[in-house]
């Protein structure tokens, strides 16, 4: 529950500042494209579609996603992308497939 709630807050707070900050829409640029975050047992998963300098979420898998980043459970998912060193909690990930 709490890695679901993650992924929706950072869609409200990436759809908020593509509406609101001139550096974060300056770095979306023309850029047209969908990514998503998943649990890989297929019980999370949120998408983000960018497009036309802003960013809006959907919940559910995309159909296909430019790029996905996928974790082992939710519980993972949620310790990795709140890790105090999130560098090294995804180096980390990476290393242990």
């Amino acid at each position: 529950m709490k890695f679901r709630f993650l992924l929706w807050m950072l869609g409200r707070l990436m759809g908020k500042a593509s509406r609101t900050n001139p550096d974060f829409q300056q770095q979306l640029g023309d850029k047209g494209l969908t990514f998503q975050l998943h649990t890989l047992d297929g019980k999370v998963a949120r998408h983000f579609i960018v497009k036309d300098q802003r960013i809006t979420s959907k919940s559910g898998p995309a159909v296909e996603p430019a790029f996905s980043l996928g974790f082992k459970d939710a519980a993972y998912g949620y310790a990795t992308m709140t890790a105090k060193n999130k560098q090294l909690a995804f180096m980390q990930g990476i290393q242990d497939k």
